[in-house]
């Protein structure tokens, strides 16, 4: 087991710019198409926001807003539109979206390279999957796609956030191993979201 803590935090910021500079982070990995149990075949591919298009970008706000909108407005925070769509055009976004076998959007996630608390990681920000193609395993391949990203640029871990309301994306997560990370908010700070993570060193 490669032990990240005795790298120094110039050398793990060093693997984050490396990531965030490569076109296509995902260019060395296998992960090109998903053939789901149900004979479907899915494309995926690698977009950086400067290489998205705007259709690309609201196709995603809008799968964002059905798929947790409702979610956000139980919460106080309730569900804010314009710092979502702000959040999804950040310059810095990447996006790793799958596609049916004709050429549809079907499913996203948006990425970053980042450092967080001292950690070099890969923050998964959305990952979203369209109604009618959920329980096909396209969500797990997607994160696992995410990890093997994060492993191959020697990043420390994936991080994501989950609303306290959303039981089926907590159950999810924690089914593919992931768990509250240390950075979480407390329950005195009555947080509205978890912050999750996996290890990525093993």
């Amino acid at each position: 087991m490669r032990n990240q803590d005795e790298l120094s935090q110039g050398a793990k910021q060093r693997f984050v710019e490396t990531a965030a500079r490569a076109k296509n982070p995902l260019e060395s990995l296998s992960y090109q198409s998903y053939k789901a149990p149900s004979g479907q075949e899915f494309k995926l591919i690698c977009r950086a926001k400067s290489d998205a298009d705007s259709k690309l970008l609201k196709w995603a706000f809008k799968l964002a807003e059905t798929n947790v909108g409702p979610y956000y407005k139980q919460l106080k925070m309730g569900w804010q539109p314009k710092i979502k769509a702000a959040e999804l055009n950040k310059n810095w976004a990447r996006y790793l979206v799958a596609q049916n076998e004709q050429k549809e959007n079907v499913a996203y996630a948006m990425f970053r390279f980042d450092m967080d608390h001292g950690d070099s990681v890969l923050y998964c920000y959305e990952m979203q999957v369209a109604a009618e193609y959920r329980r096909q395993g396209l969500g797990k391949f997607i994160m696992s796609t995410l990890e093997d990203c994060a492993r191959l640029w020697h990043l420390e871990k994936v991080m994501l956030t989950v609303l306290n309301n959303n039981d089926a994306s907590i159950c999810f997560f924690k089914q593919l191993g992931y768990d509250k990370d240390e950075i979480s908010p407390d329950v005195l700070e009555q947080a509205d979201y978890q912050i999750f993570s996996k290890s990525m060193l093993s």
